[in-house]
């Protein structure tokens, strides 16, 4: 009897832990964070005010899903305009 009470407590405490759960930066890729505008403008914000909370992982994918609409996939080269400006 006094060997199963450790083991009993160990039991219950390994039960109290959190659920394991999949968090969302382990479902979420930086395209699909890139073809859902909607979705990449909350988790933005949320970034901005609860990193701590998603983790730098969603933030980070957030910040490089952000980064490849605004600049797109980097296969358009640069073409001068004909003209020179005139300043």
């Amino acid at each position: 009897m006094r060997n199963s009470i450790p083991f009993l407590l160990a039991v219950a405490l390994t039960a109290c832990g959190q659920p394991e759960t999949p968090k969302q930066a382990d479902v979420l890729t930086v395209e699909e964070l890139a073809a859902d505008p909607a979705l990449l403008k909350v988790l933005r914000q949320q970034c901005k005010t609860d990193r701590a909370r998603l983790g730098d992982v969603l933030c980070n994918r957030v910040a490089e899903a952000t980064r490849r609409r605004f600049y797109g996939d980097g296969s358009t080269p640069y073409t001068s305009p004909k003209e020179p400006p005139k300043f």
